[in-house]
């Protein structure tokens, strides 16, 4: 059997701020503005790539990618890694395949990502959809162990983490932990978690969120229900989307929900 709308797998080469960079990618070759997914930390382009097996996205086309240090994408200096790194490689992804205007999807640290590329180029910004991305403080709940558990050793640190993580009451902790090691560089992990906290703590991330002109939904586990800012969302016109069952990662603890969440919250094309 083979997929509704064939996904197109491809390396792209990019040069951004000055570092080499060999991107795997993945998309769908269907017309229309695409949806741009950004994977978290920890996580793959291919959370997404069920996005063409769903009726109502099969028509979509779509744009996913490994981050640097992540998956099979390869950077030649992972100290440069940064959320505002990361922001550059999706422009440089979006110019690259000539798309001016796109809706968005981001776990996460793709959700970070997310929000601060919709900052960056809002006009160009359909929608976004973010899942469980930083917009407070409270979201360090990962990022922020590189300072309650700081050493020099980036291996340690990593081992740690993953074993930390395995151990979390949290649906799907044990099977996210589990393939850490498989797809992201230990070297990769301290710029990335080093900018997530300090963006969080001092960027004025909520009111970038609150701010973006374009529609909004905010998708949360049902294990997080009590963060602070839920109610704030809901009183600035973001849709929240409560998955059942689910922790900080829908697309393995509940992906049908979360896939007939985010196919409902799209206009059709």
């Amino acid at each position: 059997m083979s997929l509704p709308t064939a996904l197109i797998k491809q390396r792209l080469p990019l040069s951004v701020d000055g570092v080499s960079v060999d991107l795997s990618c993945l998309r769908s070759a269907s017309e229309g503005p695409p949806i741009v997914f950004l994977h978290g930390f920890g996580s793959t382009k291919e959370d997404y790539a069920d996005a063409v097996l769903h009726p109502r996205l099969v028509h979509r086309a779509i744009i996913a990618y490994d981050a640097p240090g992540c998956g099979e994408t390869a950077c030649e200096d992972l100290s440069r890694l940064s959320i505002p790194f990361l922001v550059d490689i999706a422009l440089a992804v979006l110019d690259h395949y000539g798309v001016q205007r796109f809706h968005l999807v981001g776990h996460s640290m793709g959700g970070l990502t997310a929000l601060m590329l919709a900052h960056r180029v809002p006009d160009r910004v359909l929608s976004f959809i973010d899942i469980e991305g930083n917009v407070a403080p409270e979201d360090c709940f990962l990022s922020r162990q590189i300072i309650s558990h700081r050493t020099d050793d980036a291996e340690a640190f990593f081992a740690d983490f993953i074993d930390r993580t395995w151990q979390s009451p949290c649906f799907s902790s044990p099977l996210y932990a589990s393939s850490l090691r498989h797809k992201v560089r230990a070297d990769a992990v301290r710029g990335i978690f080093e900018s997530m906290v300090a963006l969080s703590d001092h960027g004025d991330l909520m009111t970038k969120f609150l701010g973006l002109p374009c529609p909004r939904m905010f998708m949360y586990g049902e294990q997080n229900a009590t963060l602070s800012y839920l109610e704030l969302l809901r009183h600035n016109g973001v849709e929240l989307a409560e998955i059942p069952r689910c922790g900080h990662f829908p697309m393995y603890s509940n992906p049908p929900v979360m896939w007939e969440r985010i196919s409902e919250f799209l206009a059709p094309p």
